[in-house]
C-alpha cells in the first residue's frame, strides 16, 4: 500500500511549546485505525521513520510523536552514539512521568481528530517507547497495544525521581497486549521479565508474549543488533493482533 509520510502537526502544551508529531498514512483517502508508535530514546530517526512506514503500508494511520518536544526544539533527532545515548538517557530521567503521559493522551486525542483515522486505536512502542506504548494502553480508548522489549517496567525507574507506577497500575490494562523481549537484552534481565509476566498474570490482564533469541534492538534496521527475521516474525504478531482487535 503507497503511503504520505510528509505530514507533520505541532501539538501545542498549555506550558508552553509544540509537540511536534509525524503521521504516516495510507495514500489513498480512507479512514483507517489508529497507532501511536513511540520511539525509542533518540526520538524520530530514520529507522523510526521507516518502522513507521512499514506499520501505515499494512493500512493504518500512524502517530509519531516527539519523546522530547519539552527540551528539545522540534525536528531534532539524537544520533546513535554515545553523546546521543548520553543526552537520551539524561532526558529520559529528567521527563516526568505525568508529562510522558501526557504527550500519550495528547497523540491518541491527535489520531482520534485526524480525518484519516477511524477512531480505533492501538498504541506500539520499541525500547523506551515499548514503555510508553504500554502506559498509553492504560487509556481506555486504546484496544491493542504491542510492547518491544520494554525498558524499566520491571524496575519502575522511568521518568524524573525514577519511581514509576507502571507495575501498580497493570489492573488499568484491558487493551490485549503483546510483548516481546530479547532474551539477550541487558535492559531487561530474566528476572525483570518474570516480574512483569507475573504482574499480568495477577492482574488477569489479555496478553501474548514472547522471547526471542535477539538483543536489545533487534528491530532497529541500522547497526549491528538488527536481526530482518526477528523484525518479519515480532511484526507479524503485531499485524495479526492488530487486525483481530482492531477490526472488531
Amino acid at each position: 500500500m503507497i503511503i504520505r509520510s510528509d505530514e507533520t502537526i505541532d501539538v501545542p502544551f498549555a506550558t508552553g511549546g509544540v509537540m511536534r508529531t509525524h503521521i504516516f498514512r495510507p495514500a489513498v483517502e480512507g479512514r483507517y485505525p489508529g497507532v501511536a508508535l513511540f520511539s525509542e530514546i533518540y526520538q524520530v530517526t530514520e529507522p523510526i521513520r521507516r518502522l513507521a512506514a512499514f506499520v501505515a503500508g499494512h493500512g493504518y494511520c500512524v502517530a509519531v510523536p516527539e519523546v522530547y518536544h519539552d527540551y528539545e526544539t522540534p525536528g531534532t533527532v539524537l544520533r546513535y552514539d554515545p553523546a546521543g545515548t548520553d543526552r537520551g538517557n539524561l532526558l529520559k530521567l529528567t521527563k516526568p512521568v505525568s508529562a510522558f503521559d501526557a504527550d500519550a493522551t495528547a497523540t491518541l486525542n491527535l489520531l482520534t481528530a485526524h480525518s484519516a483515522c477511524n477512531g480505533r486505536l492501538a498504541t506500539m512502542g520499541v525500547c523506551l517507547g515499548g514503555h510508553l506504548a504500554y502506559r498509553a494502553a492504560l487509556d481506555p480508548r486504546v484496544t491493542a497495544a504491542a510492547c518491544f522489549y520494554a525498558t524499566d517496567i520491571h524496575s519502575g525507574t522511568l521518568g524524573f525521581g525514577r519511581n514509576d507506577d507502571s507495575l501498580a497500575r497493570m489492573a488499568e490494562l484491558k487493551a490485549e497486549t503483546l510483548f516481546v523481549w530479547g532474551r539477550q537484552d541487558p535492559h531487561v534481565p530474566f528476572t525483570g521479565r518474570e516480574a512483569i509476566r507475573a504482574r499480568l498474570e495477577a492482574v488477569g490482564a489479555t496478553y501474548e508474549w514472547h522471547e526471542v533469541n535477539g538483543q536489545h534492538a533487534f528491530l532497529r534496521d541500522e547497526g549491528p543488533r538488527y536481526d530482518p527475521a526477528l523484525f518479519v516474525e515480532a511484526t507479524g504478531w503485531m499485524f495479526a493482533m492488530f487486525r483481530r482487535v482492531l477490526a472488531s
